[in-house]
């Protein structure tokens, strides 16, 4: 597989002399075409620092952080914010959405903000939202859909420029177990036969056994890493609990 993520003795400190916290602390790993990755650990782990550093909304204080061949630590500002709009994709807890724009528009305005020309844009907005199970909410208001809803108008949002890597800052965090387990089925829809790259930050054992494998952090470095291979996504869980315990945290949501 090709990588599409490289990440080298990565490092993020804040502070100064005499009071520095060392969020990150050399973590290395690759994440290669196709895949689905979670990212875990518990509370103050460095975990949202680093995908906050991966994204570019944070800068490294040191390493590398190469997405598709280009080096984005090294990005000036404005090849950054262009590199941002066309290679990556976000999708946040709270959905981002704009309120006085229809699910069309806001997922269309991720098309007509990289000029895409218009003739092209409704066709892939309802291929997109077919795949999202969201064809009837196109023309509703944020304000008119569900939780779960707007999240997958903001994860339609983000992989319909079909950018090289997809970004998700705990996605189920604001959603009851049935609105998480739809947004995470069309996750693996997206990730089987739209080949998406997904690099997904959680603190919940049951939203990670939807991935491919999870690197665990702790105190900013590496902990361990599991691979989930051929197993079942039940005992990936069971696996991933044996983690979460070993690193003294807790998961409340079961298969």
């Amino acid at each position: 597989m090709e990588p599409v993520l490289m990440v080298s003795h990565l490092q993020k400190y804040y502070g100064s002399r005499g009071s520095v916290t060392r969020a990150i602390d050399d973590v290395n790993f690759t994440v290669h075409r196709g895949e689905f990755v979670g990212i875990m650990g518990a509370s103050g782990s460095g975990k949202t620092t680093l995908l906050n550093c991966i994204s570019t909304i944070d800068t490294a204080t040191a390493g590398e952080i190469i997405i598709e061949g280009a080096n984005v630590t090294r990005l000036k500002s404005k090849a950054l914010a262009r590199f941002r709009r066309e290679k990556l994709g976000f999708i946040f807890q709270d959905c981002n959405l704009l309120d006085t724009l229809t699910a069309f528009e806001n997922i269309a305005l991720a098309l007509t903000i990289l000029r895409t020309p218009a003739g092209e844009i409704e066709g892939r907005v309802r291929e997109t939202a077919a795949l999202l199970e969201i064809s009837d909410c196109l023309n509703r208001y944020p304000y008119q859909l569900s939780g779960g809803q707007r999240q997958r108008v903001a994860a339609a949002r983000a992989i319909i420029t079909q950018p090289a890597l997809v970004l998700a800052d705990e996605p189920t965090g604001a959603l009851d177990s049935k609105a998480a387990r739809l947004l995470l089925d069309r996750f693996e829809v997206l990730n089987k036969t739209q080949d998406a790259t997904i690099l997904m930050v959680t603190h919940d054992a049951f939203t990670a056994s939807y991935c491919h494998r999870i690197l665990f952090l702790r105190d900013g470095r590496q902990f361990t890493e599991l691979v989930r291979g051929r197993a079942s996504r039940k005992e990936f869980f069971a696996q991933i609990i044996e983690v979460v315990t070993l690193l003294g945290g807790a998961c409340d949501d079961v298969l």
